[in-house]
Order: C-alpha cells, then sequence, then structure tokens
C-alpha cells in the first residue's frame, strides 16, 4: 500500500512513518500536493560475490582468440551490418 503525506506532517510524525515503512509500506512526502519524495524499506542486501566461484567451468577454448569474423562484428555492432546493406543497395542501384 502507498501513503501520501504531507512534508509539514511527516516532520510531525516522522517516527511513526519510520515504523509503517520499516513494516515494509511506501511512503510518498509531498508538497502542496506535488510527490517530492519516497520513502520505501530497505531490502536485503544481495549475497555478496565471491571471486573464483566459477573455477573448473570456463574451458581453455574461452581464452582462445575470436575468429576475425566475429572479433570484427564485436568491434563495430551494427554499424558493419549497416555499412553491408547500403553497399548492396548502391550495387544493385538503378
Amino acid at each position: 500500500m502507498t501513503a501520501t503525506i504531507n512534508v509539514h506532517e511527516a516532520k510531525t510524525h516522522l517516527s511513526r512513518l519510520l515504523e509503517r515503512v520499516h513494516a515494509g509500506e511506501e511512503i510518498i512526502l509531498a508538497k502542496a500536493g506535488k510527490a517530492y519524495a519516497r520513502m520505501v524499506p530497505i531490502r536485503d542486501e544481495a549475497p555478496s560475490r565471491r571471486p573464483g566461484r566459477l573455477a573448473g567451468r570456463v574451458g581453455e577454448t574461452f581464452f582462445e582468440p575470436l575468429p576475425e569474423e566475429e572479433l570484427q562484428a564485436w568491434e563495430c555492432g551494427n554499424q558493419c551490418d549497416n555499412q553491408g546493406a547500403n553497399q548492396g543497395s548502391k550495387r544493385g542501384g538503378g
């Protein structure tokens, strides 16, 4: 549930509002009827990352150089595709 609270009221009842937010409610703080800020509960932090967690799961081929065609596709993205399409339309021109 979301509640909209005037800033003046929020200053007066901040402790109560914090308890409501901590319980899972979302509070919108408004000034002159315009939303200014949102109070939301803090979610549990994601588990920390552990380096080496996937050790042994990446084969040696992962570290081999890419074939030239694939490397070029990564380096120029859609621009290579668009250039090729433009060249093709020029060749077939009329």
